[in-house]
């Protein structure tokens, strides 16, 4: 059973970290100073996320494995993030209505969690449900912002909605690996979200002045291994100092 739960914290720690990568790219390109250090710390907190889930990971595997093995020395068909967080930085409308779609999801996932019957579970989720808070807050104004901007910020907003929105229904699929531990009230129900995370969604681009998609297409694979080969290019750079040095200390 300590391998399925094992499954089951990979499938929320390679989300985070992987969008936490994605966002720490914006590092000295974002279109202001101030993006230019608060994407990269939304990063952080994903990353720290992340750390703790492959940390608890660990303890549960006891395979005498580290987290620095779970990020860094697995290839692209064993992670099992949601394929939205893989997403490329194509523009800044692109960052932030993916950033808007996983911490809208997220805020609701940790603050379930907290009535999670695991105390491991229910500590990272006390952390996590208060930079979730914050992550809503900065996606979403800078989702109204470029909405209600110029007629090209809110053309770009809305490319962005096309391109990224049948990513979405992915965050409410339970996996095998969690509906084991959803039924022992460990894990929280990822289809008990939806209705709650729509209308949060539906409120925002009401005020960015953005219609909310109405089709149903998906795309879906992640959670199984099949990723884009945008995934590839980003392990290739995410890992390439601990594959070139591994067991350094710094």
């Amino acid at each position: 059973m300590s391998k399925i739960l094992t499954k089951a914290l990979l499938e929320l720690a390679d989300d985070h970290l992987i969008l936490g990568h994605r966002l720490s790219e914006w590092c000295g390109h974002a279109p202001l100073l101030e993006e230019d250090l608060a994407l990269p710390n939304m990063g952080l907190d994903l990353i720290g996320t992340a750390r703790s889930l492959y940390t608890y990971a660990c303890q549960v595997e006891d395979k005498n494995k580290s987290e620095d093995d779970f990020a860094f020395l697995r290839n692209e068909r064993e992670y099992v993030n949601c394929l939205l967080v893989e997403r490329p930085n194509f523009n800044f409308a692109h960052t932030i209505l993916k950033q808007l779609y996983f911490s809208v999801f997220m805020e609701l996932y940790w603050a379930a969690a907290l009535n999670s019957d695991d105390e491991m579970l229910v500590g990272i989720a006390g952390k996590a449900k208060k930079e979730m808070a914050y992550h809503v807050r900065h996606s979403g104004e800078w989702t109204v912002r470029l909405g209600d901007g110029t007629s090209v910020s809110n053309e770009k907003m809305l490319q962005a909605v096309n391109a990224l929105h049948l990513y979405t229904n992915e965050l409410f699929i339970n996996t095998e690996n969690s509906d084991t531990y959803i039924s022992k009230n460990i894990l929280p129900d990822r289809t008990s979200f939806k209705a709650n995370w729509q209308k949060k969604i539906k409120t925002i681009f009401k005020q960015a002045f953005i219609t909310y998609p109405n089709n149903n297409d998906e795309l879906l694979g992640g959670r199984v291994g099949l990723h884009g080969e945008e995934l590839g290019h980003l392990l290739a750079s995410m890992q390439s100092v601990h594959r070139l040095h591994p067991g350094a200390q710094w």
